[in-house]
């Protein structure tokens, strides 16, 4: 198939992982929630639980959806879907309405997940597909830096943090508008529409795929707790307002939407298991000078030095997963995205973690999060 590389068809399907970063705010609004309804910690990290589930119940079938009625199709439902969760919030505010809200952009959000990479595949050069999934990345980053900013600023200047929700909802439509109106030609496998049983077959014969999977299992439980505890972790350690601890989230997406521009740049030139390396040292340099440091400018720092490190470590695994075997991209994009509900795992067990043992140890388990992703480069290396 001849590749669709002009700015007609990147565009809006590069717009649909803006929409994707939307997913973020729910570690603002975690924050928010928390103060508003008096949550302790460990209920509070219930919320982003209600968005992550999903990837483990629904990464599958919309994988196999996907194969049947095409990629675009499935990405402008996932946008839809998210559209009408992220609305909710703002017609009633209540505690049960913000976890039936995250539950709906859950469901959005895995379907977006699983679809938008496979197309965005479909657009790209054989050279360029990492360095565009590193775009795309950049792109979503952009979202997720801009929601505690556009939070804090309806906060201050209307009262209404929940503002912030008809706003995504309504980009979240447009986008879907401007996708339908681009006719797309899709890859087409030349062997039958995916089953069940293959997917099954991929992941208990392919101990490659097992170990990337259960990489981005911890990749994406490691990015769902830094940005839900973030503000909590320098709130309590330098006795600060939520307000002005919620400047920390934005500096973490700031530093992933800076890292992720570089690797679209630098992953057209430079070999990714290398680029790879270099990413999981220099986000534990930052994780380690978040714990050791005690002035709030250089733990803010840290934070960017850790983010920055992570900011391609995502798209670098999607890329060496799915490269492993191309002729079945669908299945294992359903089966790496099923992996995205470590996001719904790895929180709650950081907020016990806080609430018995203190904050720093939600720290020391992000390292420990990162140390097997250290591991999944190496096989990947070595592989």
């Amino acid at each position: 198939m001849k590749k669709q590389r002009t700015i007609k068809y990147l565009l809006p399907v590069l717009l649909s992982f803006f929409v994707m970063g939307f997913v973020d705010l729910v570690g603002v609004a975690t924050a928010y929630i928390k103060k508003d309804f008096e949550l302790s910690d460990s209920v509070a990290q219930l919320l982003p639980g209600m968005v992550f589930i999903w990837f483990a119940l629904l990464s599958i079938p919309t994988g196999l959806f996907q194969d049947r009625k095409g990629k675009k199709t499935t990405v402008n439902i996932g946008m839809t879907i998210m559209g009408l969760g992220l609305i909710l919030p703002f017609i009633h505010y209540s505690y049960i309405m913000t976890l039936l809200s995250f539950v709906i952009i859950g469901i959005g959000n895995t379907i977006l997940q699983v679809s938008a990479n496979p197309l965005l595949i479909d657009i790209s050069s054989d050279k360029g597909k990492a360095a565009n999934l590193s775009l795309s990345q950049f792109i979503k980053a952009i979202a997720s830096m801009l929601a505690p900013l556009i939070t804090a600023g309806l906060a201050t200047y209307t009262g209404n943090w929940k503002l912030i929700f008809p706003i995504y909802a309504a980009i979240s439509f447009l986008t879907v508008l401007w996708l339908r109106s681009v006719k797309i030609e899709e890859s087409k496998s030349d062997k039958e529409p995916a089953t069940l049983k293959d997917v099954i077959t991929i992941i208990t014969k392919d101990r490659y795929i097992a170990i990337m999977m259960l990489s981005i299992f911890f990749i994406v439980g490691f990015d769902v707790s830094m940005n839900t505890n973030i503000a909590n972790f320098l709130s309590h350690k330098f006795s600060i307002s939520i307000e002005s601890a919620s400047i920390g989230i934005s500096i973490y997406f700031a530093a992933l939407m800076i890292g992720r521009f570089l690797g679209a740049l630098l992953l057209r030139k430079v070999d990714p298991k290398i680029f790879m390396v270099i990413s999981v040292i220099l986000n534990i340099i930052g994780l380690l000078g978040m714990v050791l440091s005690n002035n709030l400018d250089l733990t803010r720092f840290m934070i960017f030095i850790a983010g920055l490190g992570f900011s391609n470590i995502f798209p670098l695994v999607f890329s060496f997963a799915v490269e492993h075997k191309p002729e079945s991209a669908n299945e294992i994009s359903g089966l790496v995205i099923l992996s995205v509900c470590g996001g719904a795992i790895i929180p709650p067990i950081m907020g016990i973690l806080s609430d018995h043992l203190g904050i720093n140890t939600v720290i020391y388990a992000l390292i420990a999060c990162i140390l097997y992703v250290s591991y999944s480069a190496y096989y990947a290396i070595k592989k």
